[in-house]
C-alpha cells in the first residue's frame, strides 16, 4: 500500500503525529492505521522531542523551524500546529503584531519549498477571532498565494469522542492542480439523534481521590481562591459526568487562582486537586501506552500543547481520500458538509 509522505513541523510530543499514523487504542475504541509515513518530525523543545523519541520508531529532530530547509525533499503532506501563545485568549501578554511571533510565515515558507499536495495547520480559537480575524485571514491569503485551495473549520474535540471541550481552528490546503475537494469529518458524538453520547471525564478519571497526595492544593491556595473577586472564574471544579474544560500547559502550576480545570474531591473539607499527568494525557486522548519523558511539569506542558490524537485521526482519515488515485467525478468546489468552510 502506498503511503503518503509527511513532514511534521512543531511536532511537540507527537499528538498530531500519533493521530495521523493511527494504530492505537483509546478507551474502548481502536483507531486503525492510516496510510501515512512521517519522513521528518521536529520541534524546538528538546524535552518534547525526548518524549517523541520514546513513542515512535522514526526519528525526530530538535531544531528551530527557521533553520529548516526542504528544497530537495519530496513530501505529499505538511502538518503543524504553529505555536499559539501570541493568539491565546488567556495570554494577557500576547503580542501578535510582532511578525517573529507569527510562525505561520515559516510554515508557509516550507510549504512553498516542498509544494506538497496538501497541508494541515492548527491553532487556538483566538487566532481565528483575534482582531476580527485579521491574522487568520492573513495566513489564509498567504497559503492561497502559494497555490492552495483553503478549507477551515473550528472543531471541538468533545464532538469526536474526546472527554474535553477543546475548540481549535484547523486549516487544510489542497494544491490547486490536484483537482480534489476536502471535507472535514462529520462529528461522531453529541446530543443529536443517531450520534453516540459525548464521552464523560469519568471514563478517564476513575476516582476523585488521587494515588498521590502531591496532587492536592494546599489550604493556602484554597484561601486565596476565597479572596478572589466574585467575577473571576477560579477553582473550576469539573463534573465527572460531563466533559472537561480545555487541558492547557498550565496544570503544573500550584495555584487554584487560574482558569484551568480542577477536581473537587471533598466539598466539606474544601479539598481540591489537579489532574495527574496520566489523567491529563487521557483527557487529551493519548492512549495509556504513551509515555512522557521529563518531570511532571514537562509532561503537563507537552500534553497541554498537543493536538488530541483522536481528533487528528478523524481529520487525517478524511484527508487520506485526497491522496487516493481513483478519479473524482465531482466538480471542484462542489457541495460541502455543514462543518466544512471553503475560502474563495
Amino acid at each position: 500500500m502506498h503511503k503518503t509522505k509527511v513532514i511534521s513541523l512543531f511536532s511537540g510530543c507527537g499528538g498530531a503525529d500519533l493521530g495521523l499514523l493511527g494504530g492505537f487504542k483509546y478507551i474502548s475504541n481502536h483507531y486503525k492505521k492510516l496510510p501515512y509515513e512521517i519522513i521528518h518530525a521536529s520541534d524546538i523543545n528538546d524535552k518534547a522531542i525526548k518524549t517523541y523519541q520514546s513513542n515512535f520508531e522514526h526519528l525526530a529532530e530538535v531544531i528551530d523551524i527557521k533553520d529548516l530547509s526542504f528544497k530537495d525533499v519530496n513530501a505529499d503532506l505538511v502538518i503543524g500546529g504553529f505555536p499559539c501563545q501570541p493568539f491565546s485568549t488567556v495570554n494577557p501578554t500576547k503580542q501578535p503584531h510582532k511578525k517573529e511571533s507569527q510562525l505561520f510565515w515559516e510554515m508557509a515558507r516550507i510549504i512553498d519549498e516542498v509544494k506538497p499536495k496538501a497541508f494541515i495547520a492548527e491553532n487556538v480559537k483566538g487566532f481565528y477571532r483575534l482582531k476580527k480575524g485579521y491574522y487568520f485571514n492573513l495566513a489564509c491569503e498567504e497559503f492561497k498565494s502559494l497555490g492552495y485551495t483553503i478549507y477551515h473549520s473550528l472543531l471541538n474535540s468533545s464532538d469526536f469522542g474526546v472527554p474535553q471541550k477543546r475548540e481549535r481552528i484547523f486549516i487544510v490546503g489542497i494544491r490547486n492542480d490536484i483537482k480534489k475537494t476536502f471535507t472535514f469529518p462529520n462529528i461522531t458524538h453529541g446530543d443529536t439523534l443517531g450520534l453516540k453520547k459525548k464521552v464523560p471525564i469519568k471514563k478517564i478519571v476513575k476516582s476523585l481521590w488521587p494515588d498521590d497526595p502531591k496532587y492536592f492544593f494546599s489550604k493556602k491556595a484554597v484561601e486565596g481562591v476565597k479572596r478572589a473577586k466574585p467575577n473571576m472564574k477560579r477553582a473550576l471544579a469539573q463534573d465527572l459526568e460531563g466533559q472537561c474544560l480545555t487541558i492547557t500547559s498550565h496544570l503544573a502550576k500550584v495555584s487554584l487562582n487560574s482558569r484551568d480545570p480542577v477536581l473537587l474531591v471533598d466539598a466539606e473539607k474544601e479539598l481540591y486537586r489537579r489532574f495527574s499527568t496520566k489523567e491529563a494525557a487521557g483527557i487529551q486522548s493519548f492512549p495509556e501506552s504513551f509515555k512522557f519523558a521529563g518531570s511532571d511539569g514537562d509532561a503537563y506542558r507537552q500534553i497541554g500543547n498537543a493536538i488530541p490524537p483522536v481528533l487528528m485521526w478523524h481529520i487525517a482519515s478524511s484527508l487520506s481520500e485526497v491522496f487516493e488515485d481513483k478519479k473524482e467525478d465531482c466538480k471542484e468546489h462542489e457541495v460541502f458538509s455543514l462543518n466544512n468552510v471553503y475560502i474563495s
